[in-house]
Formats: C-alpha cells, structure tokens, sequence
C-alpha cells in the first residue's frame, strides 16, 4: 500500500492540514506524491479516495 504523510499547519484561527499520499499510476505504473492542505476533519476522506 501506499505511505501517507500528515503535517499540522495553523495559520490565524483555521487548522489546516498537509496531507501527502503516495498512489501508484495505473498508466505507468511510476508513483505519484499527491499533496493537499485541507482542514484536520477531512484528512482520512482525502487518504482513503483512491
């Protein structure tokens, strides 16, 4: 499977997240390193899509 990694960034009175999934290319079959920053609740939605 693939390595995730979560990084907590606070900017003002918001907590965000930096999100990093590492998802396999069905066309190449190289890895790819996704990021996104997004609120803390919606990490594992993020993580768990395909």
């Amino acid at each position: 499977m693939a390595k995730k990694a979560v990084a907590t960034l606070q900017t003002g009175s918001k907590r965000l997240t930096k999100a990093i999934k590492m998802v396999k290319s069905p066309k190449s079959g190289a890895y790819l390193f996704v990021e996104s920053i997004l609120p803390a609740e919606k990490v594992n939605d993020f993580l768990g899509k395909k």
